[in-house]
C-alpha cells in the first residue's frame, strides 16, 4: 500500500515539473557547468554584463580580450535560443531582453603535483567554475 502512495506522489510532482514548463513566458536559464577557468577570472568577465542589454553584451563580449568571454559569449546565446523556444511567438528584437541574473561559483579542483627544490612538491589547484545566466524581457516586468 505504501508503494502505491509512493508512486502516485511521483507522478504528482512529475506533473507539476510538466506543468511548470508548459508555462510560456517568463526568464530563461542557461548553465555552464565545470568551465576549466578560475571563479576569479571569470567573474571579472561576468560583471561587465550584469543588467545589459543582450545586444550590449553580446558586442561588451564579442570585444572582449579575454578568454572566458569567448564561453559566456556561446552562454549566452544558448540562454537566447532558450528564450526563443519558451517564447514560440515573440522575436528577441522586439521584446528587450537584458542579462538578468549572472552567477559564477566554484567548481571542482584538479590537485597537481609541481616538483620543488630538495625533493618537494608543492601543490597546484587547477580550478574550475560553474556560470548560471538567467535572460528575460523588460516588457514583462513593468
Amino acid at each position: 500500500m505504501e508503494a502505491t502512495t509512493k508512486i502516485k506522489k511521483s507522478v504528482l510532482i512529475r506533473q507539476q515539473k510538466e506543468a511548470a514548463k508548459a508555462l510560456v513566458g517568463g526568464a530563461s536559464v542557461a548553465k555552464l557547468q565545470d568551465c576549466p577557468t578560475s571563479p576569479r577570472k571569470m567573474r571579472l568577465v561576468v560583471d561587465l554584463i550584469r543588467g545589459e542589454n543582450v545586444e550590449k553584451a553580446l558586442y561588451i563580449l564579442k570585444f572582449t580580450n579575454k578568454e572566458a568571454a569567448i564561453r559566456v559569449e556561446k552562454l549566452l546565446l544558448s540562454a537566447i535560443k532558450n528564450w526563443e523556444a519558451k517564447n514560440e511567438g515573440k522575436r528577441v528584437e522586439d521584446s528587450n531582453l537584458f542579462v538578468k541574473e549572472v552567477s559564477v561559483g566554484g567548481g571542482r579542483q584538479l590537485k597537481r603535483l609541481r616538483p620543488a627544490p630538495q625533493g618537494r612538491g608543492y601543490r597546484i589547484r587547477k580550478r574550475s567554475n560553474h556560470v548560471t545566466l538567467v535572460v528575460d524581457s523588460k516588457n514583462e516586468n513593468n
